[in-house]
């Protein structure tokens, strides 16, 4: 239900009064935003609670000129970013969160059998299967928004741009993949991640760019050569320049470079790492 500020909904003391006479206490909200004007509310009923979503609108802050790129790659296990030192890669939460979405379709399927005729009118049962998929999803939103905040607020630490793929159309190269692999992709969520790094960035004021994701990972970072050779588990060499390294740091550093040449910056040193420069690596997986 929307309701408009004064004629929909007022907000009274510690009541919230909404149209038709119903009252209801408030039990918390976030007073980071108190000094804004109250816009139009949505009112939902989720699982015997009603929720009232009050929207806000607040000025955008300035967003300043960056001097570098910090490049973002993200697969289905490992998310990478930094730039040409900095390299931060985490795990994603897709297994903690797939973990449950196979214990509701075992619960569902095994309640389905012939043995289980009346299942279905089984509340406990319906709550159970509902309760796996809300914290199935929980996990995952609750690790894009951390991820997205850390890696806008490393960005605005330094003064740097943050670059992503546009994924926008990996849909449709999903039907080439495994079915179990397919389904972690679609649960992952890639457009997700995608707002919540758009919106973070511009809740903080840092720059973003969205950049085309075609050869990110086989194209040399260094001297462009679309020719890598795999020389191990996911590690690739430039036959041409010897750059060697993770398929998920060369994701990383192309995703940066097509970030730099979008936004016209020239990086400090005036080229990407060479071949042999030191990478400062922080490996902290997601528990």
């Amino acid at each position: 239900m929307l309701l408009h500020p004064g004629s929909g909904y007022r907000i009274k003391d510690d009541y919230v009064e909404i149209i038709g006479g119903m009252r209801l206490r408030i039990i918390g909200w976030d007073r980071r935003y108190d000094d804004y004007e109250n816009r139009e509310a949505r009112l939902i009923y989720r699982r015997d609670k009603m929720i009232l979503w009050i929207s806000k609108r607040i000025p955008k802050p300035k967003k300043y000129t960056p001097i570098d790129v910090i490049g973002v790659d993200i697969n289905e296990q490992k998310i990478v970013y930094g730039d040409e030192i900095i390299n931060i890669e985490k795990d994603t939460a897709i297994d903690k969160a797939y973990r449950y979405i196979r214990l509701a379709e075992d619960l569902q399927r095994k309640y389905s059998s012939s043995r289980y005729l009346a299942w279905r009118r089984r509340k406990r049962i319906l709550n159970r299967i509902r309760s796996y998929h809300e914290k199935a999803r929980n996990i995952l939103i609750d690790w894009t928004k951390k991820i997205s905040l850390e890696i806008v607020r490393l960005a605005k630490e330094l003064r740097y741009a943050v670059s992503r793929e546009d994924l926008t159309n990996l849909i449709r190269s999903l039907r080439e993949l495994p079915k179990d692999h397919r389904r972690k992709l679609i649960i992952m969520g890639y457009s997700r991640f995608e707002r919540w790094i758009d919106w973070q960035a511009e809740k903080h004021g840092v720059p973003y760019v969205k950049v085309d994701p075609n050869g990110t990972s086989s194209e040399c970072p260094i001297c462009d050569y679309k020719g890598l050779e795999e020389v191990g588990y996911r590690r690739f060499r430039c036959p041409r320049c010897g750059f060697e390294a993770d398929r998920d740091v060369i994701g990383k550093l192309n995703v940066r470079k097509k970030g730099l040449r979008k936004l016209g910056i020239v990086p400090r040193g005036g080229s990407l790492a060479t071949p042999t420069a030191p990478q400062m690596t922080d490996v902290n997986p997601n528990r």
